[in-house]
């Protein structure tokens, strides 16, 4: 039998996890391999046989902090009615951005800020999940107005574009000091937009 090759001398997941939390804080461009060498405590050599390299490494941070089916918006989503599923998108999802256990604001709109024309390629992966979320929001409103939940004038794409203005206003608040009351208060004025959209598309629905 051939010999075992040496086992590595960290926890991958563990090394995972910290390199998130170093994306999420600092940016794509603002976490170097050297940061990432001392942070992990392990050589660039290392580094790149456990990860490939730093892009496929900021691929597998992105998948965890935000896997399909398991993220804020996706538990709100899956509630029955809609106003309650607005309620919960705005909510939850401020809640995290402003958790002081983790780093602030939302990893897939911080992340993405202030990179530099080398790097399209990150810009747009986590620009085409920010799409993924508009457009799962976007079929839950087109859901509702089907099952006669919301007006049918009221306007899917518009509505889903509201809302997620919001959520990425709330995470560039978060990542300048916002307070957990001041996001409660920002979620409770947005729901107050949100239920004039619907009353605006009732009107128009009754003339």
């Amino acid at each position: 039998m051939g010999r075992r090759g040496r086992p590595r001398a960290f926890d991958r997941a563990a090394a995972l996890r910290t390199a998130m939390e170093m994306f999420w804080r600092h940016g794509y461009e603002g976490v170097s391999i050297k940061m990432l060498e001392e942070r992990l405590g392990i050589a660039a050599t290392s580094l790149y046989a456990a990860f490939g390299s730093k892009d496929a490494l900021f691929d597998e941070a992105v998948e965890m902090y935000d896997p399909d089916g398991a993220t804020p918006t996706d538990r709100a989503l899956r509630l029955p009615h809609v106003r309650e599923v607005v309620e919960a998108l705005l909510r939850d999802n401020a809640e995290a951005y402003v958790d002081p256990t983790t780093p602030a604001g939302c990893m897939l709109v911080v992340a993405a800020v202030n990179l530099s024309s080398g790097h399209d390629h990150v810009g747009e992966k986590l620009a085409a999940r920010r799409r993924r979320d508009s457009e799962k929001i976007r079929r839950r409103i087109e859901r509702a107005v089907r099952d006669g939940e919301l007006p049918r004038r009221m306007d899917p794409a518009r509505a889903s574009s509201y809302l997620v203005t919001v959520l990425h206003g709330l995470s560039i608040q978060a990542r300048d000091g916002c307070t957990r009351d001041e996001a409660v208060g920002i979620v409770t004025a947005a729901l107050g937009g949100w239920d004039a959209l619907v009353d605006d598309a009732a009107a128009l629905s009754r003339s």
